[in-house]
């Protein structure tokens, strides 16, 4: 145990305790069963072997009689809430505690709980630091798992099917596997009103394939247990806690216990994951005797931003999505931290899937446009170039067909409002379409200079942008159709009268343009989209089980939109043909310029639909990996924008 301070200041003893011992630390302490060894029988429970001891209980590998089971039983002082603090937890994360028993002749209490044979993290995290970083994969965490399992005489009786998809996978990518399990621990603990506090290595358990298992709320705090006070707050481990619990344990800080909830057991669970993937925390070791000290030093260090020495830890193939979450999770600021265990859980799966992380983060060698400009050039470049091209067909196509049929004065008139519509098309279809893209545009540049939102704000901005290319072609198709009504009305007007004839070319040239600005802006602005405004929003931790329906629209619509593409050029030369009085010799050069373009059209539009659809899926499964969100995130008040 630490000494206390020179001071005498006695409010850190308890403190320095508890940072120096739990499972797996420390001698054992007199008065807490130091009498008990391996072979003895207590109660119900025959004593096989100890698994750790620390400064408040020992934990034993017991037989529980009564049950014929093995369990794992941690005798300490009869004191505390414990027992009704975990009883009401049932995770598949979360270590099991079945009940307690009370020995009052001895003053002890048995809390007996799901016996996991695989060891713990703090094992795994000493094979990391003997292994050189290039060799670490997930089959690191298998081998101490065995270690384990060994070293207590176990035979494995694990999953083939969570082995292998450990072993496959990249040290980066296990922390991640880790990562999520724990972070789904976290929001289910929460979602019951418990806070861990004590979060470290040697607090996560493992099963006999590796899967991690929370354990160790005795110093947690409760909202829902009767006579909890503030002192159920100071606990944990120096090493690992948030900057607001460090100030919160010192009486001469202005913390107050107020200032800690699940972002807290978040900021540990960061600077963990952090030491389980380089194989040291993430700021400089403070080594003091000195309790307040410690604190004062500590308060400093994680008030800063991560130094680059320590980024320059992670391994080489650290995705930038792990990165980032990490860093979010480390912030100095609780409010910059994940919301939430479910919003870090789903940060964590969108690591663990390389196409959906690579498209939240894009790669060091990627030429995405991510700025926030980009929006706006390339909307109107996946517009303009299909209407402009459309545009001149129509132009082409009108004066060909029916114009040069007409009095010189009927030819000037056409001029004329060619000249008028056409831009006046143009100006009002740019105006719609800016307004149909205003969150689409405006909503991912506030999240990045770090804007908070409502969140009926987000689920709106999310839909935009997944409807987008839907909406633009639409108002692009609405512009043609009112063109191909106008046009012939203010042609007749003016000129005082066109043939009958005349009506059906323009219905034609109609119906080719508007199938022009339907297919292929449609692939351009939904590939820009699903590729760099959507991911904005994963990024930031904002999604909804909702987006799955929106995602699995946009895909079907996509494969709607390419056979609209695959039949342009079918249906201006078969429209042709229907036509009476047309010599194919003398739109011979528009049939060419349209076929030629529709083939270039439907090539480039299969090749994004290709894209589209990979992308969907895997933002699907992202999306899809939690599909319950609790009412508080949903309901979750922010300064409106």
């Amino acid at each position: 145990m630490t000494e206390p301070a020179p001071d005498g200041t006695a409010a850190f003893d308890p403190l320095a305790e508890r940072a120096a011992g739990t499972l797996g630390e420390l001698s054992s302490t007199p008065g807490l069963g130091a009498d008990l060894e391996p072979g003895d029988r207590i109660d119900d429970f025959d004593l096989l072997l100890e698994l750790g001891h620390g400064a408040f209980a020992r934990v034993f590998l017991a037989r529980q009689l009564s049950m014929q089971r093995l369990v794992a039983v941690k005798v300490s002082a009869d004191h505390g809430t414990e027992p009704q603090t975990l009883a009401r937890l049932e995770h598949e994360y979360i270590v099991r505690v079945y009940d307690q028993r009370v020995l009052p002749d001895r003053g002890v209490k048995l809390l007996y709980m799901q016996y996991l044979p695989g060891g713990t993290l703090a094992a795994v995290l000493k094979r990391v630091r003997e292994t050189a970083p290039e060799q670490r994969d997930g089959r690191l965490l298998l081998d101490s798992v065995d270690a384990a399992l060994e070293e207590k005489g176990e035979i494995r009786t694990s999953s083939a099917r969570i082995r292998d998809e450990i072993a496959a996978l990249s040290w980066p990518e296990t922390v991640a596997w880790l990562g999520r399990r724990l972070a789904e621990a976290l929001d289910y603990a929460e979602s019951q009103g418990v806070l861990h506090r004590d979060i470290k290595p040697a607090n996560v358990l493992l099963s006999a394939d590796g899967v991690p298992k929370l354990a160790d709320f005795n110093i947690s705090f409760s909202d829902h247990v009767a006579g909890s006070s503030p002192v159920s707050y100071f606990g944990g481990s120096l090493a690992y806690m948030s900057p607001e619990h460090l100030e919160a344990s010192h009486p001469a800080l202005p913390g107050a216990v107020g200032d800690l909830d699940t972002r807290s057991d978040i900021y540990a669970l960061g600077v963990m994951l952090w030491e389980l993937l380089t194989g040291r925390r993430p700021f400089p070791r403070v080594d003091s005797a000195e309790s307040r000290t410690a604190v004062e030093r500590l308060l400093e260090l994680r008030r800063r931003p991560i130094a680059q020495e320590f980024l320059d830890d992670l391994p080489a193939d650290c995705p930038a999505s792990l990165r980032r979450v990490l860093l979010t999770c480390l912030s100095p600021r609780r409010d910059d931290r994940w919301a939430n265990g479910a919003e870090l859980a789903q940060q964590f799966e969108l690591c663990l899937d390389p196409r959906a992380r690579d498209l939240v983060d894009a790669p060091p060698h990627s030429h995405r446009p991510t700025g926030p400009l980009w929006p706006l050039p390339i909307i109107a470049t996946a517009i303009g170039i299909p209407t402009l091209m459309a545009v001149g067909y129509n132009y082409y196509y009108n004066r060909t067909l029916i114009v040069s049929k007409l009095t010189p004065e009927a030819q000037r008139s056409f001029n004329y409002v060619a000249a008028v519509l056409y831009p006046l098309a143009i100006l009002l279809g740019t105006l719609l379409i800016l307004y149909a893209a205003r969150r689409v545009v405006l909503v991912p540049i506030g999240l990045r200079l770090g804007w908070d939102y409502r969140a009926e704000t987000l689920v709106r901005a999310r839909g935009d942008a997944l409807r987008l290319g839907d909406r633009v072609v639409r108002i692009a198709f609405a512009n043609w159709l009112a063109c191909g009504v106008i046009f012939p009305v203010m042609l007749n007007l003016i000129a005082g009268g066109v043939p009958h004839d005349t009506y059906a070319h323009f219905l034609l040239s109609l119906v080719v343009c508007g199938a022009i600005s339907v297919a292929y802006p449609y692939f351009a602005l939904t590939w820009y989209v699903v590729r760099c405004v959507y991911p904005v929003f994963l990024m930031h931790g904002h999604s909804d089980p909702s987006d799955i329906g929106h995602l699995r629209r946009l895909a079907a619509r996509t494969g709607i939109y390419l056979a609209v593409a695959a039949a342009v050029p079918l249906i201006g030369v078969t429209g042709i043909t229907f036509l009476p009085g047309v010599a194919i010799e003398s739109v011979v050069w528009a049939v060419r310029s349209l076929c030629v373009g529709g083939i270039v059209g439907f090539v480039l539009a299969y090749l994004l639909y290709g894209v589209i659809e990979k992308d969907l899926q895997a933002l699907e499964r992202v999306v899809a990996a939690f599909d319950v969100v609790r009412p508080s995130e949903s309901a979750e008040a922010l300064p409106a924008r």
